[in-house]
């Protein structure tokens, strides 16, 4: 993300030619860094899903560990109070301080509701193996659950990398009354934002700051 400033500061003044720079502007929008949908807005009449880690509290800092400064892998989540009603889940993890707009850092989709959580550094690959989903007892999923592209342009969980100051990560849970189908084999968050339109039934929302060292 820190590459954004540099496009910005070349548009505005001297430096590379101006065919460089809508060269990186153009690579910048092929990976996805140009987003800037609206997460669906809270609903005072829609359930809420407890949803929190075990690596960092509401509103604290995301540790090291799971950035682009350390090993970078997903954090674990665990979550309870999701409506019966609900047939599926699906989660998404943003950056709404990004300079050009919300940045996705994790698109999860296909989670059955029956699922209680996720476990540290799920694999980035296009399905989360069973060994990263935490269920209660021998209950076994009814879905199978899979990551979609992130902002990086990668599949699976992107660390928190501000360019400068201390940004937030939302993660969102959505529970939904259908299960979603994605015409990609690798949904973004534009995809996934577009599939779960009119369908939430519940919302779980939790938020991590990180900034980095100088």
């Amino acid at each position: 993300m820190s590459e954004r400033r540099g496009v910005r500061r070349v548009i505005g003044g001297p430096g590379p030619t101006a065919a460089a720079a809508v060269a990186a502007l153009l690579a910048l929008t092929t990976a996805g860094c140009w987003r800037g949908e609206s997460t669906p807005a809270e609903d005072p009449s829609r359930l809420t899903i407890k949803l929190s880690s075990p690596a960092f509290t509401d509103g604290g800092m995301i540790p090291k560990e799971f950035t682009c400064d350390g090993p970078g892998g997903s954090p674990p989540l665990e979550w309870s109070g999701v409506p019966r009603s609900a047939k599926e889940l699906a989660l998404i993890v943003e950056d709404p301080d990004a300079p050009m707009g919300t940045f996705s850092h994790w698109v999860v989709v296909n989670l059955s509701p029956r699922v209680k959580g996720l476990e540290q550094g799920v694999p980035a690959e296009a399905a989360v193996p069973a060994a990263s989903i935490v269920t209660e007892g021998d209950v076994t999923p009814t879905a199978a659950a899979r990551q979609g592209k992130n902002d990086f342009g990668k599949i699976g969980y992107g660390g928190p990398c501000p360019p400068s100051g201390t940004h937030h990560y939302v993660f969102h849970l959505y529970a939904l009354d259908v299960p979603i189908k994605l015409d990609t084999e690798s949904p973004g968050r534009s995809d996934v934002l577009e599939a779960i339109e009119g369908h939430i039934v519940a919302e779980g929302r939790l938020v991590g700051q990180y900034a980095r060292s100088k």
